[in-house]
C-alpha cells in the first residue's frame, strides 16, 4: 500500500454497481493525476481492471433481468423507447 492509500482495499465482489463505479471513477483520476510508485500504478490498474469487469458483469445481469421482465409468452421481446424526448421527430 502507498501512503496515498492507507485504508485496505474492500473486496470487488461485494461491491454494488454504484460503489464499484464510484471506486473506479476515483482509481481511474488517481491514475491520470500519476505521481505514483511504479508498483503502486500497477497496483492501481488492476483494482480498475477487477472494478471495471465487476461493473460490466453486474450491468450484463441487469440487462438480462430486464429481458426477462420483457419478454412476451411467444418469446419476443416488448421494446419501449426510453429516448428522452428532445421535441424533434425521428
Amino acid at each position: 500500500m502507498t501512503e496515498s492509500n492507507p485504508a485496505p482495499a474492500v473486496d470487488v465482489d461485494g461491491l454494488v454497481f454504484d460503489e464499484a463505479f464510484a471506486e473506479l471513477e476515483r482509481v481511474v483520476g488517481r491514475l491520470e493525476t500519476g505521481g505514483e510508485s511504479l508498483e503502486a500504478t500497477i497496483s492501481l490498474y488492476e483494482r480498475a481492471v477487477a472494478l471495471q469487469r465487476r461493473c460490466e458483469r453486474l450491468l450484463g445481469e441487469a440487462q438480462l433481468r430486464v429481458q426477462q421482465l420483457m419478454a412476451r409468452p411467444d418469446g419476443s421481446l416488448e421494446t419501449i423507447d426510453v429516448r428522452a424526448d428532445d421535441g424533434e421527430p425521428e
